[in-house]
């Protein structure tokens, strides 16, 4: 287990002790966060963008450039960031998948994070724009997603990236659809992938786990938010897509031959228990794996970057995945 140094601690509903930082950014995010589960779509996703911070790292890299990826159903938006260095050297290729319930955010509520996160581990990131339910429910999200990673793969030399060191990422639902592009790209012998970062992801619609009874409010994430999630993407009564795995991974017949996966879950979130389960289920199918926890804070830490509790565990995470994708490169300069 890996916690950032706190100070002195207190502890909340369900008993997880927390630093006084974390606490008072858990009280902003309970008080202040609108109560989505009784919203429409589009007037959530307008609450969430109105609390959105200003961008305070632009200069993190040397380019984001927007750019549209034709999904062979509809069009679709990514941004791709470019690190600074020397343009002539192949980069590792991350493409990142946004949390926010499937339902908002977007490129530009992770844009800060996608900027770091290039930085850090000196690799070209491609933000995926997927379509959001319910206007597009599942696995309209998923295929989009696997159709930015297949947008990508086909333009190493334009990106300046490495096909032997391909990595895809999300956050909470973006968990959700990295999990899944990973046993698409298995199973269609789609781009060959280094590896996967799930974090704190969203495993399967099912809601029954004992997190979710444990941390089912005054966590931040709720599990009546997270039931309202479900709902949007799969429906009033969460009937899953065929095959299943589409939009639970977890429901996947076998998850042998997946790439290598670090997978990082939170202590008090009604997603902790799922996390943990996909991280061990990966780990008995033969999967690489490294499951980091952090009991001490909260579903969504890592892409709050004024956290100040969370900086040493995104530059861990940083680390992890720098050390995932230092196979050997297989491509020279870029053309």
């Amino acid at each position: 287990m890996n916690q950032p140094a706190s100070s002195p601690s207190i502890s909340p509903a369900g008993g997880v002790v927390i630093d006084h930082e974390v606490a008072r950014f858990l009280a902003l995010l309970n008080e202040g966060f609108p109560p989505v589960q009784t919203m429409a779509a589009a007037d959530a996703r307008a609450a969430v963008a109105a609390r959105r911070t200003p961008l305070t790292n632009a200069d993190d890299v040397r380019s984001a450039t927007d750019v549209g990826i034709d999904t062979g159903t509809g069009r679709i938006g990514a941004r791709v960031y470019r690190p600074h260095g020397p343009e002539d050297v192949r980069r590792p290729l991350i493409v990142f998948l946004h949390g926010g319930g499937f339902v908002f955010c977007d490129v530009e509520s992770h844009d800060g994070f996608c900027r770091q996160l290039s930085r850090e581990v000196d690799a070209v990131v491609v933000s995926v724009d997927y379509r959001r339910a319910p206007e597009h429910r599942a696995p309209t999200a998923a295929e989009d997603a696997y159709a930015a990673l297949v947008w990508a793969s086909e333009r190493h030399d334009e990106l300046g990236t490495d096909p032997a060191r391909v990595l895809v990422a999300g956050d909470s639902a973006g968990g959700n659809l990295a999990a899944v592009v990973a046993l698409v790209a298995r199973d269609r012998n789609g781009p060959a992938l280094a590896g996967q970062a799930l974090l704190y992801p969203a495993i399967d619609p099912a809601c029954d786990t004992s997190s979710f009874e444990t941390y089912a409010e005054g966590h931040f994430n709720t599990a009546a938010a997270m039931r309202w999630y479900w709902e949007q993407y799969l429906g009033a009564d969460r009937t899953l897509p065929e095959p299943p795995e589409l939009a639970a991974p977890s429901r996947a017949a076998s998850l042998t031959g997946l790439p290598p996966a670090v997978v990082v879950v939170t202590g008090a979130d009604p997603l902790r228990s799922e996390g943990e389960a996909y991280a061990a289920r990966l780990a008995a199918d033969g999967v690489p794996v490294l499951a980091r926890t952090y009991p001490r804070l909260f579903h969504g830490f890592l892409t709050i970057l004024a956290l100040r509790a969370g900086a040493s565990a995104r530059e861990l995470l940083y680390a992890d995945l720098r050390r995932l994708l230092s196979v050997g490169s297989t491509a020279g300069a870029p053309a």
